[in-house]
């Protein structure tokens, strides 16, 4: 069995400073890793990172992480990445690592993600110039996440995603924005390969428990969602 905590969508700043760390201290009892599904940050300063940094870093568990939209704001994205990994926090976009656990082998493949909708509602790669580079960023997004997928040898895999993959765990949003929300083809990209669970931020009003087509398990942790500081998930015959 290996443990994973995760949660999304800390927001953090200097004023809450501190809020997740008293809990986050007890991860080596009950963890073994911890994934952070993006917005790290209010507005992705390098600042505020340095607040994600101190409340994240030194942990005792390994430490894996995608940015969310909120962590681009300010154009400071390298320096946000650089903050994270001064601290040991591996950033993953369109990119993977595995972990040996005491359960064994844990593959995490990880993409900011983008948006596009879901089957039946879904934008299209067509008309004006704007409206291509919107789908063909999430489409580009999604062919990352699968390739990172299925290059990994390892006992079970992870999807980490700040944007959504189904739109399940998107119950509670207005419909109107749920092709902002997330795209089906992450949803595509987790099922091309023998992924165990999907994890992913961003839906604040949305709900925690979802599935893909192909029928991974979806799990919504952003923090307005969860409303704790991480949950927790055992991965081996089944997924708590």
């Amino acid at each position: 069995m290996i443990r994973i905590a995760a949660v999304g969508d800390v927001h953090l700043d200097a004023d809450v400073l501190g809020r997740f760390r008293p809990a986050l201290e007890e991860l080596p009892d009950c963890a073994d890793v911890l994934l952070l599904a993006g917005d790290l940050t209010r507005h992705g300063t390098e600042a505020e990172a340095r607040c994600v940094a101190q409340e994240f870093g030194g942990l005792g568990v390994p430490v894996i992480t995608v940015l969310g939209n909120h962590d681009h704001q300010c154009d400071q994205v390298p320096q946000v990445v650089k903050v994270l990994e001064d601290v040991g926090i591996t950033v993953l976009e369109g990119t993977g690592t595995v972990l040996e656990c005491p359960g064994g082998r844990l593959g995490v493949a990880g993409v900011k993600g983008f948006g596009g909708g879901f089957a039946g509602r879904c934008a299209s790669d067509f008309g004006e110039p704007e409206m291509k580079s919107f789908v063909r960023t999430g489409n580009e997004s999604a062919a990352a996440l699968g390739e990172a997928l299925r290059g990994l040898d390892c006992d079970l895999l992870v999807a980490l995603t700040h944007y959504a993959p189904v739109p399940d765990t998107l119950a509670g949003e207005p419909l109107e924005i749920y092709p902002f929300l997330g795209s089906y083809q992450l949803g595509q990209a987790i099922d091309s390969a023998p992924t165990a669970l999907a994890l992913h931020g961003h839906a604040h009003a949305g709900t925690e428990r979802g599935v893909t087509p192909g029928g991974v398990r979806v799990r919504n942790v952003a923090h307005p969602v969860i409303k704790q500081a991480y949950s927790v998930f055992h991965l081996g015959d089944q997924i708590d």
